[in-house]
This record gives C-alpha cells, structure tokens and sequence, in this order.
C-alpha cells in the first residue's frame, strides 16, 4: 500500500467530534473530488467520488450523522487499470443535496439564482479546529503523499484556481509553507519541507504515519550524513595526498640540485621525516619530531622548503 493509501485510511478513522468540524470536513472533500450536475429546473444532484473505499465509507457516515441523510453508493472499476474500483456517492434533490451544498459554502442564491463558489468559504474556515478538518477533508478528497525515501512531497490536485489558492491560504494560516503550480490545466498545492509534512500530520490527525515518517526521515537524514561525512573525509585525505605529493617533489628537487645539506638544521629534519613519512599527515610528523612540534609549525618549515625549491 502506497503512502497515500496508508495516511488516507488513517485519516479516515480520525473523528471529529464538533459539528463544526464535521461540516469542514464535509466541505473539504466535496469541493475536491465533487461535481454538480443539473436534474432539472432548479434542481441538482451531487457525486461524490472517489478510489479509497475508507474515505467512502467516512463520508456516508458524516453525511448521515451532520445532514440525517443517506446516500446511493454506485461501485465501479476502473475501466483503464481494471484494477481498483471507484466509490460514486449520489446525493440527489430528494435526499437533500442542496441542504449539503449550501452549508458547506459550495452553493450560494444570488439575486434569486444559484450560484457555485469556487474558493474556500471563510465561515467554514473560521476555527483553527475546522481548517484542521477542511484539510483532512480535502486530503481525503484529492491528495498524494510520497514515500519519504524517494521524496519529501504532499500535493492535493485541483482543476479551479480559486480552490487551490484557498486551500493555500488555509494551508500556510497553519504555518505549514504550502505553494501553488499549474499543471496541464490543474492547480497543484504542495508542500516539500519534510518539516512541514509532518506539522500537516499532526494537524490532520495521521499520527501513526506521522511516526513512521519521522522515522524513515530521520534515518534517511542519518545515511546523507554518514555519506557526507566519507565525502569530507575522502576530500580532505585527497588534499593532503596533494599537498604532501609537492612537498616530497619539492625536497627532492633541493636533493638533486644542492643537496639536503644545503638545508638549515630544522629543514632539514622535517626535509628527512617527509621523505620517510610520505603518508602522514601534518599532526602526525609533529607528533614523531624531537621535540614535538605543532601541524602549524610542521606546515610552516614544510611552506619554506617549498618557496627554496621555486627560487632553485
């Protein structure tokens, strides 16, 4: 089962107990994964679909317990994949369709006409609580999350602009730094802070997965690390490969010219030590001299054999 799949079951055992809620639910996920067809004059009936039998099951059940009503459930499969099946949940005008509409801020009269808002409606929003609830709703409805090994990533996919910049708005009120992009003619609200993902949830109530997240996060975070770490490690090992390579050219350049003789007592020791100890490090060589002496001093009387073998 794919991430998705998971956080929207576990989602869809989250209950909320305030009506409030139940309504922003309601209204989330409606407005992502509903549409409005037309029976007639001043009539309307609404569908409900989705892929997870979960967010199905959810819904009949806040339908039932917020409005008293009950809904014709049409079970499809899906006839590109014939694979997974479709829930189609009908509200007509008889079992009360433009009671749900009209209190979840989907259908407004204006000037004795219906009319749809596309954004989200403020009043449904009002309430910390309730955005919570509109976004599970919306997840529910029409959102995707990827497995933390491949990509930090929670989109929700939408074909109304206004939808989608209300669900931002909704989103970042919550702190959670959503952003918009359109797509072959969808809006896309997503976010890519892992940080962020696990605040949303938290806040939607996807503590199980939230766990799970976090784990794979973090050991992730452990392996880039560790992987990091080597690489810094390799490079700095390479440059002192590099570094002490010159020095050796260097002695063996006032070797062959003048002698190490040529040499003052002091470079001449650590002229000696070098050639003997071409794999050692700076620390290493000042740790072997008598008396010892310090990486900085060691580099210091190594940086002026290397400037008298330039002017040779």
């Amino acid at each position: 089962m794919s991430f998705s799949s998971q956080t929207k079951s576990e989602l869809a055992q989250v209950t909320s107990e305030k009506r409030c809620c139940m309504l922003a639910e309601i209204s989330g996920f409606t407005r992502m994964c509903g549409t409005i067809r037309l029976a007639g004059p001043g009539r309307v009936s609404l569908r409900l679909l989705t892929e997870n039998a979960a967010a199905a099951r959810k819904m009949i059940k806040l339908l039932k317990e917020y409005f008293g009503i009950g809904v014709e459930l049409v079970i499809s499969k899906n006839q590109m994949l014939k694979k997974n099946n479709y829930y189609e949940m009908i509200i007509t005008e008889e079992m009360g369709c433009q009671a749900v509409l009209r209190e979840t801020g989907i259908l407004s009269v204006r000037e004795g006409f219906n009319v749809i808002d596309y954004g989200v409606a403020d009043f449904i929003v009002k309430k910390k609580c309730c955005k919570r609830a509109f976004l599970r709703g919306a997840f529910l409805g029409g959102g995707s999350l990827s497995d933390p090994e491949k990509a930090y990533h929670l989109e929700m996919v939408t074909s109304n602009e206004a939808l989608g910049r209300g669900i931002m708005s909704v989103m970042n009120s919550l702190g959670l730094s959503a952003k918009m992009v359109e797509r072959k003619k969808h809006y896309i609200v997503y976010v890519k802070e892992s940080e962020r993902i696990v605040d949303f949830l938290n806040y939607t109530g996807a503590h199980g997965i939230l766990l799970e997240y976090e784990n794979v996060r973090i050991l992730k975070e452990m392996r880039n690390r560790a992987n990091r770490m080597v690489n810094c490690d390799n490079a700095n090992l390479d440059k002192t490969m590099d570094a002490a390579q010159k020095q050796i050219q260097a002695i063996e350049k006032i070797r062959d010219t003048k002698g190490l003789d040529f040499l003052p007592p002091k470079l001449y020791e650590i002229a000696l030590l070098r050639l003997a100890e071409p794999d050692s490090s700076l620390k290493e060589l000042g740790e072997q001299m008598d008396p010892p002496l310090g990486k900085s001093g060691v580099n210091h009387r190594l940086a002026r054999i290397e400037e008298i073998a330039r002017r040779l």
